[in-house]
């Protein structure tokens, strides 16, 4: 099997052309910052294209047979399946994946396209008893029609392929903007896979390019019904500001500032094991992974040390080596901006236990204790491998630091006691908290997203079915109606 080429075009109406903006984006590989491919960039005109050959396209699409569009998709599951090794090496280079990472990715990948190959028959409407004699009263689901999908850099084929597969198992054509840093694996892959497994042409779009440059027109084109986006809370804010006054629908994921919380009669054993993998996977560049490590004094000490212990065990280096656990940060940028809040919060009185250096791009893992909710490294969102302990007295003084930010996307409570972890997890603000384990879970049938400043509806299984559909009500009057005195 020959490997894609072609992966740094635009893909616009079944073709894989340059974009026609003055500006090139050069793909950089995040370990050694070498050149993979230049980009020419897409500009307005670009985008206008891809979104009338996606309009062009999804009418026939929406048509389409239930069980010709899961066809597309198992097809697509298997391109994957094959192409796996090709994948990862992408992953790896284009995204600063380990070989660990990549392999979750793809599995992740796959969980949410076998869900989506049922949404074709799932698509169910309504009918309904109706309050007028002689009235039959229905409610049609419908596709929106066609999606844009804004996708980041961090799980780039998973993140994109989360909205990708359930847009087009319920019969909408999609535009796909990846992140400028992973164009290939957040788009051009995916794109090239679906091509291979049979999607007609323009019901699947690809603009790169950078936001500064097409982002606003790519959410207020007056095409797209919905914008999926994943991203920061800032960038978010503003999606959701321009598609409210274009009176469209968003689907928003955005950032978190997650609570990892253990209880006094907590397993410290397990606790430990379960912070490492939250917090280090894929160098803590998760939106779920992470942020504030919340620890009952009476047991704080021995956590932490067991916390440094295994932590110091964790290999840094080159993404491509086996057992390498901990890859590079996606630019310079990203290194700069965490060591700037790790050395302020040092300065402020938290102690570095482990790390607090990088090489390049890699930074290490890093534990920083003492802690206070108000200093820059337990305020801010990481998205790195920086654990920042926060030690606590009560339950109530641990729920306050949990609610504290404008961020609410994942969360876990670690605790003996289930029910109790349970009491507690429902009083966090949050969309998402997991009991004994860490925060970092998705699962393809589940209601996936945040609250408050990290986003507004629900991924995966039903809930993402309902958020690329539409109902239409219609009523069937079948006996004459009475409308005196009127009539």
């Amino acid at each position: 099997m020959e490997k894609y080429t072609n992966l740094n075009k635009q893909f616009i109406g079944g073709n894989w052309q340059d974009g026609i903006d003055d500006s090139s984006i050069t793909n950089l590989n995040p370990f050694d910052e070498s050149e993979i491919h230049k980009v020419k960039g897409a500009n307005e005109a670009d985008v206008d294209a891809a979104y009338k050959a996606a309009q062009n396209a999804a009418g026939e699409w929406g048509k389409t047979l239930p069980q010709k569009r899961a066809e597309i998709i198992q097809n697509a599951i298997q391109l994957i399946t094959q192409r796996k090794e090709e994948i990862i090496e992408w992953l790896i280079k284009e995204a600063g994946s380990t070989r660990i990472k990549a392999e979750v990715e793809i599995q992740i990948t796959l969980g949410i396209m076998k869900e989506s190959a049922s949404f074709p028959t799932r698509m169910h409407g309504f009918i309904f008893d109706s309050i007028t004699p002689g009235k039959e009263s229905r409610a049609y689901r419908k596709p929106l029609g066609v999606i844009g999908i804004i996708s980041p850099w961090n799980f780039p084929l998973n993140l994109s392929m989360r909205s990708i597969a359930p847009a087009l198992a319920t019969g909408n054509a999609i535009v796909l903007k990846p992140s400028s840093q992973t164009p290939v694996t957040g788009a051009t892959l995916a794109a090239k896979i679906f091509e291979e497994a049979g999607l007609p042409n323009g019901v699947f779009n690809v603009v790169i390019g950078k936001g500064s440059s097409i982002g606003d027109a790519f959410v207020e084109h007056p095409i797209p019904k919905l914008i999926s986006f994943t991203g920061s809370t800032a960038v978010g804010r503003n999606i959701g500001k321009l598609a409210g006054q274009a009176v469209k629908k968003t689907s928003l994921e955005l950032g978190g500032n997650n609570v990892f919380v253990v209880m006094k009669d907590a397993d410290i054993d397990k606790a430990v094991n379960a912070v490492v993998f939250g917090k280090f996977m894929h160098q803590g560049q998760i939106c779920m992974a992470i942020n504030r490590v919340l620890v009952q004094e009476d047991i704080a000490e021995e956590f932490v040390e067991k916390f440094v212990e295994k932590t110091r065990k964790l290999k840094s280096g080159n993404p491509s080596e086996k057992d390498t656990l901990i890859g590079p940060l996606i630019d310079h940028d990203q290194v700069e901006r965490i060591l700037k809040d790790l050395n302020k919060s040092a300065s402020d009185g938290a102690i570095i236990r482990i790390g607090g250096k990088n090489k390049g791009n890699i930074l290490e893992p890093t534990i920083i204790d003492n802690v206070r909710d108000d200093m820059p490294i337990a305020d801010n969102e990481i998205f790195g491998p920086v654990a920042p302990v926060i030690r606590f007295s009560t339950e109530e003084e641990a729920l306050k630091i949990a609610n504290s930010k404008a961020q609410g996307l994942s969360g876990a409570v670690f605790t003996k006691d289930t029910e109790k972890g349970v009491a507690f997890a429902k009083r966090i603000e949050t969309g998402m908290v997991h009991i004994n384990d860490q925060t970092v879970n998705d699962e393809p049938n589940a209601p996936f997203g945040g609250e408050k400043g990290s986003g507004i509806g629900r991924f995966n299984g039903d809930f993402i079915l309902e958020e690329f559909t539409r109902l239409q009500w219609i009523t069937v009057q079948h006996q004459p109606r009475n409308y005196a005195p009127f009539a």
